[in-house]
């Protein structure tokens, strides 16, 4: 086989143009020359004669190009021909050729008609200029030809408009299955971005909280350790419990990443839950808060990431406290309703003035972000007394969050 069907072109002339053309002539040189010898003919054959019969297979060499005019062409040559008294012959053959090709590339409005009207001058007037005489027969046969003719143009032309709309039909879902794996792609990007940022968000808790636990115990220890050193060891102890605390979640925190399992939706769980509210404000009443705590409604198994959020929320407002309110009372009040958890941790003025002179953190936007990611709100504001209040509204339902205000 030839390169991509001969894969040969000449001035835009494709390989199999050339051979179908050079066929159709030598059956249309060699069949006219004798079939005008054997028929009594108006004209012998003549230099016009064969030039007309190699017109239709020369015009065929662009018939890709030019459908319509190359079929005009070879019925203009064919009809010159037989109207000029040549003999019959294979001077049809270009013509069904080229009507072909104008069929399945061309208008149906301006090909098909031809064959009617071809079939009427072939049967009526052509048979008297010639002075031949044709029975129903053969204009029967003929017209039998001339539709089969149309048919095979017909069912091409469907043929080949089926797979273009097959080839825009795969296209289309190619480029179908290219967004979607674009928009996975953007999907997972955003899920990486949102699980950095639980993570950064965790681990702010984590070391914030313990670090100014052991901020405030250290400078505790400091001022009591010629005065009163049984406190000043019980501030040691309080710094070493707190540093091995946070080392317990920061490790489990690290194991998570590795094992990829440290996402948005199912954070680590820390040592202590919502429900162990001993455990959560201790640390806070190690450092010389007064806390005290409120539950109301039925105390009841929360799904995890609440329970985290609102044990981090508590642990966050806490360790507020104990850097920016020294010497001021906490009151911690949890209320389970039948879709709701509220918590709320307000404390009054401070009595005295902090010492921690570092920069402010993100501790309520991180407490924010926590909430907004489960549908829930939280609200941290001054109170008029002075004091401070963290409010924090979380759904008990992932599937019920809270409505937009």
């Amino acid at each position: 086989m030839g390169a991509a069907r001969w894969g040969l072109r000449s001035g835009g002339v494709q390989g199999g143009d050339v051979l179908l053309a050079l066929v159709i002539a030598i059956a249309q040189l060699g069949g006219g020359t004798a079939a005008n010898a054997h028929q009594d003919v108006l004209r012998e054959l003549d230099p016009l004669g064969y030039a007309l019969l190699a017109a239709g297979p020369l015009l065929l060499l662009v018939r890709r190009r030019y459908p319509e005019p190359v079929l005009y062409g070879t019925i203009a040559a064919a009809a010159a021909y037989l109207l000029l008294g040549y003999g019959y012959g294979p001077i049809f053959l270009s013509l069904v050729v080229a009507f072909l090709t104008a069929g399945i590339r061309g208008s149906r409005w301006r090909t098909y008609p031809l064959v009617l009207a071809g079939y009427l001058v072939m049967v009526w007037p052509a048979p008297g200029w010639r002075g031949y005489a044709s029975n129903s027969w053969q204009q029967f046969g003929l017209l039998a030809w001339l539709i089969v003719l149309v048919a095979i143009a017909e069912g091409i032309r469907q043929r080949r408009a089926a797979l273009r709309a097959r080839r825009e039909q795969e296209a289309e879902a190619l480029r179908n299955a290219e967004a979607e794996r674009a928009r996975e792609l953007a999907e997972q990007e955003q899920r990486a971005g949102e699980e950095r940022l639980a993570i950064a968000r965790e681990l702010h808790d984590v070391l914030a909280h313990s670090l100014s636990l052991i901020n405030v115990q250290s400078s505790v220890a400091l001022e009591l350790l010629d005065r009163k050193p049984e406190q000043a060891a019980t501030a040691l102890a309080a710094i070493k419990t707190a540093s091995k605390d946070a080392l317990g979640e920061v490790n489990s925190l690290l194991r998570s990443i590795r094992g990829g399992t440290a996402t948005v939706s199912a954070p680590v769980t820390p040592t202590v839950g919502i429900g162990d509210l001993d455990a959560l404000t201790g640390p806070a009443r190690t450092a010389g808060v007064q806390v005290r705590t409120i539950v109301t409604g039925t105390v009841r198994r929360l799904p995890t990431v609440v329970e985290v959020a609102a044990a981090r929320i508590v642990q966050e407002a806490l360790t507020n406290v104990v850097r920016h309110a020294p010497g001021a009372s906490v009151l911690v009040t949890i209320r389970y309703s039948a879709d709701r958890l509220f918590v709320c941790v307000e404390n009054t003025p401070p009595a005295r003035a902090a010492t921690e002179t570092s920069g402010g953190g993100h501790g309520i936007r991180g407490m924010t972000e926590r909430a907004n990611a489960l549908g829930g709100r939280l609200a941290a504001a001054p109170k008029p007394d002075g004091g401070f209040r963290v409010e924090a509204r979380l759904p008990a339902h992932l599937t019920q969050p809270e409505p937009a205000t």
